[in-house]
């Protein structure tokens, strides 16, 4: 199913993970050149029942029905439809760790951070049931977790289209959902209403204050029947630094009478209140710090309305080689540029520049890995026809497939010609390029890193002048990712390097031109003045005073003040 299109829009890429209610993949929206995640219902549950034409069209309704929902905490909705015999579902791709993962890191969880979780799906549940809908399958896998700790919940669409009770489309009597997370009034095929999400929310807080959910057993009806029979064992019992109040909310939510749970998502938020942290607590005070840090789920609650983290908590990388470039009689050496954000391998294997890939939920229980685009190169692909792909999307203009065709192929290319050979390189080349022209530049920071110290590494003037080349890109990176001290750093230590080549004046006054820039940005007008002064005189004198160079120069500094229009 690699490479199919979705009404003749959506290109299948890269799939995800799939479960009993359909397939989640990569998608790429050839319209806006975009990734998407694209959701498919299985065939199996569509075709050969008397119901199908009903269910596509309920499918559908439900989906507009659901992009209505106007919450940041729910993944938008870009479109829906039926392709052929699959019903469809195309969503925002959603960076960051799916709720389970995430515990499985964090254990145990600070309970702080599981108050904050179930705070901020209080503030989606309220909107979803005041539509009203009901999500009827809330649990962990079905929740992402984004860099700047905020949550963002999935699959709202699906499960209520394919909920028997409601839609009448299944004839089985089976009911829709995850058993682990399932209230009696579900798992009996009753009638379900806001007190269900409630008590799958009530299931997902105990599991992140204890490890593990409150009903297990081998066999789905097994765990369906605890649910009707069995109560729940109270979680100080398991954890006893849990705060009392928070021991007894959760008893409520998972109540087997609905009616004995809290009336709505506002009272359990009410109730969650006195115990979420303070706006500017410091960390330590409310959760512990740890390599995943900036996905803290209490960060909205700490710090509202701030910027994303723009970096993972990681520690600092070492700092990359100068280029080894002929030094001149009288000029310092150049300076080893500052450390770059990291990539490393995430517990699953994962290349990434976040503390988790991005990745989407799949409706499903457990399931694999989720493929990156850096690894999920499929078995012996061709790397010519890739290349030729690339080649021709470029010319299309759809730069993001173009970037994840590029680093899929990489991997293979490498076994397949050595990962120092001319092949990989080119193509390592064009992957930092094509990452850069997508304006993906802490992507493309850390490849054009490498790219530089492989090159320093070498011999012979033209290998350190491609050295200066990509550390020149990594500056413009720097600049455009607002890393101000960094990139005048940079563009400072390269200055002296480039000047030294008579074939190609231009780019020395360029990189003055991003210093006085960077020298704004940082507050030092005067030293701004003097350097964008002294680039406009030698501009003019290269170009003419005419010319879109100076005269750009020339607004600038008529904008300081500086110089007469």
């Amino acid at each position: 199913m690699n490479g199919r299109v979705i009404a003749e829009r959506y290109e299948l890429s890269a799939l995800l993970g799939q479960g009993g209610m359909g397939q989640v993949w990569i998608g790429y929206d050839r319209r806006l050149d975009r990734r998407v995640g694209v959701k498919l219902l299985r065939p199996d549950r569509v075709a050969g029942t008397p119901d199908g034409e009903e269910m596509r069209r309920r499918f559908v309704r439900e989906c507009r029905v659901t992009a209505q929902v106007d919450h940041p905490g729910l993944v938008t909705v870009h479109d829906a439809g039926s392709d052929g015999e699959d019903l469809y579902l195309v969503m925002q791709y959603v960076a960051g760790a799916d709720l389970a993962d995430h515990l499985a890191e964090h254990d145990p969880y600070p309970w702080p951070w599981a108050v904050s979780v179930a705070a901020q799906l209080c503030g989606v549940l309220a909107a979803v049931h005041a539509v009203p809908i009901v999500h009827r399958d809330l649990k962990p896998r079905n929740v992402m977790v984004r860099p700047d700790g905020s949550l963002v919940v999935l699959d709202l669409g699906i499960a209520s289209a394919l909920d028997t009770d409601t839609t009448r489309l299944t004839h089985t009597g089976s009911p829709i959902g995850s058993p682990a997370y399932m209230a009696p009034e579900q798992a009996m095929g009753g009638a379900v209403g806001p007190h269900t999400d409630l008590y799958a929310l009530g299931v997902l807080l105990h599991e992140l204050l204890s490890g593990e959910v409150p009903f297990a057993g081998p066999t789905a009806l097994g765990v369906l029947h605890r649910h009707l029979h069995e109560e729940p064992v109270p979680v100080r019992r398991l954890r006893p630094d849990v705060p009392e109040a928070l021991e007894t909310l959760v008893l409520r939510l998972l109540h087997k009478d609905p009616q004995a749970r809290p009336a709505g998502a506002q009272e359990v938020y009410q109730a969650l209140a006195p115990l979420l942290p303070a706006a500017a607590v410091a960390d330590a005070a409310q959760a512990p710090r740890t390599p995943l840090a900036p996905m803290d789920p209490t960060r909205p609650f700490r710090q509202p309305h701030a910027p994303w983290p723009v970096r993972a908590a990681t520690p600092p990388a070492a700092p990359v080689p100068p280029p080894a470039a002929t030094p001149v009689p009288g000029q310092a050496p150049m300076p080893a540029p500052a450390a770059a954000p990291v990539f490393r391998t995430s517990g699953t294997g994962h290349l990434s520049t976040d503390p988790r890939t991005s990745v989407l939920g799949t409706g499903s229980g457990r399931r694999p890995p989720e493929p990156d685009p850096r690894t999920a190169a499929p078995a012996g692909p061709d790397i010519a026809a890739a290349v030729d792909e690339v080649r021709n999307l470029l010319g299309q203009g759809r730069i993001t497939r173009a970037v994840d065709i590029l680093g899929g192929i990489l991997p293979a290319a490498a076994a397949r010609h050595g990962a120092s050979s001319p092949v990989v390189r080119s193509l390592r080349k064009q992957y930092a390029a094509t990452l850069m022209d997508d304006g993906q530049y802490r992507r493309a920071l850390p490849e054009l890193r490498l790219l530089a110290e492989e090159f320093a590494k070498e011999s012979g003037p033209g290998a350190a002048r491609q050295a200066l080349q990509f550390h020149h890109e990594a500056a413009q990176c720097l600049e455009q990712l607002g890393e101000v001290a960094q990139a005048l750093a940079e563009y400072r230590a390269l200055l002296p390097h480039f000047e030294r080549y008579a074939d190609d004046p231009v780019r020395p006054l360029e990189i003055r031109r991003s210093i006085g820039h960077l020298l704004l940005a940082q507050g030092e007008r005067g030293a701004a003045q003097e350097t964008l002064s002294r680039l406009l005189y030698d501009a003019e004198r290269l170009h003419g005073p005419h010319h879109a160079f100076p005269a750009e120069v020339r607004r600038t500094l008529y904008w300081l003040g500086r110089v007469e229009g």
